[in-house]
């Protein structure tokens, strides 16, 4: 008697389907096999695999679509990054950066529009800069956002266009409190009597 003693780790085969479901006859016609044949669309799955499209069209969409986004060989595969809050924030900031410092200015380019493809690195200061070119503990912050906010001299810069800006655009005087014709000094003179 032969005992089916438990096999150790798993045996599993997949059941794939011949590689056509129709057949050529001499005659250049199509011809179906017969019906026990298990024949799916390219797009299901079979035993949990998926078998790739016949169509050489769409198995290079496919593979296209499998490809990751990247810059291409030129730029070293540099991949896409996602893009958080925090980075969008820090993105705008670069694309606003002329006007934050007054005495550079920079190409323009599309403020909206973000980059696709960038890297973000941290600035590692040299030893000869230790007193004049770094930044203390409490200058740094957690984004380029943050450490522009708590800059003074920027917050100042800032403050001084802010109120350039609100002179320029001010009125001469306020419309309504000025005395035009007969009739508003009428009505100054009785209310000058009222009181």
């Amino acid at each position: 008697m032969s005992e089916n003693k438990p096999t150790i780790g798993l045996s599993w085969a997949p059941k794939v389907p011949p590689l056509s479901c129709e057949t050529k006859n001499n005659s250049g016609k199509l011809e179906c096999l017969p019906q026990n044949t298990v024949c799916k669309h390219a797009n299901e799955l079979m035993d949990g695999l998926f078998v790739p499209p016949k169509d050489p069209r769409k198995l290079n969409k496919l593979l296209k679509k499998q490809v990751k986004d990247t810059t291409g060989k030129s730029w070293f595969d540099m991949a896409a990054p996602n893009i958080t809050p925090e980075i969008k924030k820090d993105l705008q900031i670069l694309k606003l950066r002329s006007v934050i410092d007054p005495k550079r200015h920079y190409k323009k380019g599309d403020p909206k529009a973000l980059p696709k493809y960038f890297q973000v690195g941290t600035v590692i200061q040299s030893s000869t800069d230790f007193f004049s070119g770094r930044l203390t503990k409490k200058e740094r912050k957690a984004t380029l956002a943050e450490e522009l906010l708590s800059d003074r001299s920027l917050g100042e810069y800032r403050k001084r266009k802010v109120r350039e800006i609100e002179e320029e655009h001010r009125p001469v005087g306020v419309e309504k409190w000025k005395i035009k014709g007969r009739q508003t000094m009428k009505r100054a003179k009785q209310r000058g009597q009222k009181s």
